[in-house]
């Protein structure tokens, strides 16, 4: 079977969103993270606002993550399963990024940037 199922992906991206609304948030690189929120208009001081809202929106079909999902080689997350999600934000005007993982109820955000992929390349 593939996984994640959408069953199992919308039960994540649940588990995100619940997190978020605890504040229960951890960054895993926070220099690159601010780097790249601020490209889209952002600061990390608003992050659980931001992350609220870009849950809110991801569907399961948004999901481009590996099938089963690459696990984390980073001493925080060792092993934790990494989510990636690309969508054409309406908001921002642009496709957008989203990689994060759960450990123990609190949400770590990998990943939140344009997205980098051209379009019909390669």
């Amino acid at each position: 079977m593939d996984r994640p199922s959408h069953k199992e992906i919308n039960r994540k991206i649940k588990q995100a969103a619940e997190a978020v609304s605890e504040n229960r948030i951890s960054i895993l690189n926070p220099v690159n993270v601010a780097a790249d929120v601020l490209e889209l208009g952002f600061n990390l001081r608003n992050i659980a606002n931001i992350l609220n809202d870009l849950l809110e929106e991801i569907k399961p079909n948004d999901y481009v993550g590996q099938y089963p999902p690459q696990r984390s080689y980073e001493d925080e997350i060792k092993d934790c399963e990494l989510l990636a999600f690309r969508w054409l934000n309406k908001k921002l005007g642009c496709r957008v990024y989203l990689k994060f993982t759960i450990k123990e109820n609190r949400l770590w955000l990998v990943s939140l940037h344009e997205d980098r992929k051209e379009i019909g390349g390669g």
